[in-house]
């Protein structure tokens, strides 16, 4: 049975992480892979009784980053609807590449701590149309853009799936998260920005000619405001939420989804139905990335097979035989983020370690968060962010590779090297 399992898990894992080659989408194959698992260890078990309630705690814990990611992506794509972003975007203003390069890396950074990398990453690279004509320009700029939207993700426990499943899971809490990594996170980023500023220093922003045209949708600015201002604090708030009332994140999330859907209501009541309907919580709901929701579902469900036949425990252990030392072990684990999804490594990792051995804050999850969230910069197929600048901007994995693979890796090892200092 443990031989099946294994087989099954790597044949999944070869399959999501080889998805563009083989042009079957990753959802397909966690969803097959967690089917099978389940499957296989079912039989093999022959306890029933026993494997339900596995499955049971299982699902517990998956429904809980599900609901909190829908929640959290469901009010971006609201205030997005509301062009709520302009807010920041339309103060990026600049003549030159080297200025706008740290405008956008740091916007980018901060903007990704508080949403998530993934929609930064979108966002920032469609506002990249609107300021850049030139292609090199803006392949250099979505380059940076990944590598400060994984960064900023890093820091916080709403900003990278990874660190939220570790701040779900009770591996981090949000202070003690947020007080570790927010140097190293910085340090990630501004090492790559130094080294590209220096490389554009000089040259001027090409803007794109204006085409005369306006907007398809217009909002105003009380509603686009209203909405930025207030889902931003909902997102920020639920940290806070947790530590007062001990209640799980994503209960949290979906009270303020409620709250912001009475407002949206309320601010479009007296508004035709063909108007308003693009602006509904309904319409975003409709929006949100379900592939990816999916996604974590499977993978999640997957891992937990590895984690309930003790497979996991037992690779933890050659780990520390083999390897001995934990800054390497989880540096190894962030450096292999770049090459195959960080969800399913976190995942395992988190199977690996019990709390009991490594508790809340502990180095070990605190470095992992780290480690995982800027690794997946190393490539471009290993985050999230990077898939959506690869499909946004037609970036190849070879001019990637080329151009930006050796500033991300700088920038993390830079970071790692300052965690390591402030806990030495």
């Amino acid at each position: 049975m443990l031989t099946a399992i294994a087989l099954i898990f790597v044949c999944a894992y070869l399959a999501i992480a080889l998805e563009h080659p083989l042009g079957i989408n990753k959802s397909a194959s966690a969803l097959i892979g967690a089917g099978l698992l389940w499957t296989v260890y079912a039989l093999g078990m022959g306890n029933a009784q026993l494997v339900s309630e596995q499955l049971g705690e299982t699902l517990m814990g998956t429904a809980q980053i599900v609901f909190f990611l829908m929640g959290a992506m469901t009010i971006v794509e609201l205030v997005d609807a509301h062009n709520g972003f302009d807010v920041i975007t339309s103060r990026i203003k600049t003549a030159r590449l080297t200025s706008l390069m740290w405008l956008v890396g740091i916007v980018t950074f901060f903007l990704s701590a508080i949403l998530d990398n993934l929609t930064t990453t979108i966002v920032m690279v469609s506002l990249l149309r609107k300021l850049l004509h030139k292609q090199d320009d803006r392949l250099f700029f979505a380059g940076i853009i990944v590598i400060a939207a994984n960064a900023g993700g890093a820091w916080t426990p709403i900003g990278d799936v990874t660190t939220t499943m570790l701040w779900i899971g009770g591996q981090i809490t949000s202070l003690a998260i947020m007080k570790a990594l927010f140097l190293p996170s910085v340090v990630s980023l501004l090492v790559p920005l130094a080294v590209t500023a220096y490389l554009l220093r000089g040259l001027p922003v090409v803007a794109p000619p204006r085409d005369g045209g306006e907007a398809e949708f217009h909002t105003s600015a009380f509603e686009r405001n209203l909405m930025f201002f207030l889902g931003l604090a909902i997102l920020v708030a639920v940290p806070a939420f947790k530590t007062v009332t001990h209640l799980p994140p994503f209960l949290g999330i979906l009270f303020g989804l409620g709250l912001l859907w009475l407002v949206g209501d309320l601010v479009h009541r007296k508004k035709e139905d063909l108007h308003k309907q693009r602006l509904t919580l309904v319409h975003a709901l409709s929006r949100i990335d379900m592939a990816s929701i999916v996604f974590f579902i499977g993978i999640l469900l997957a891992v937990a097979t590895l984690e309930h036949t003790h497979m996991l425990a037992s690779l933890a252990g050659w780990l520390d035989q083999t390897i001995g030392r934990q800054d390497l072990i989880v540096m190894s684990i962030g450096l292999a983020s770049a090459v195959v999804d960080n969800v399913p490594l976190v995942a395992a990792a988190m199977g690996m370690y019990s709390l009991q051995t490594y508790p809340t804050d502990h180095f070990l999850w605190e470095f992992l968060a780290y480690c995982a969230g800027t690794g997946g910069s190393i490539l471009i197929i290993g985050s999230a962010a990077g898939v959506a600048a690869m499909g946004l901007e037609r970036i190849s994995f070879g001019w990637y590779l080329k151009h930006i693979s050796g500033l991300a890796l700088l920038g993390y090892l830079a970071g790692a090297a300052v965690y390591l200092i402030e806990m030495a």
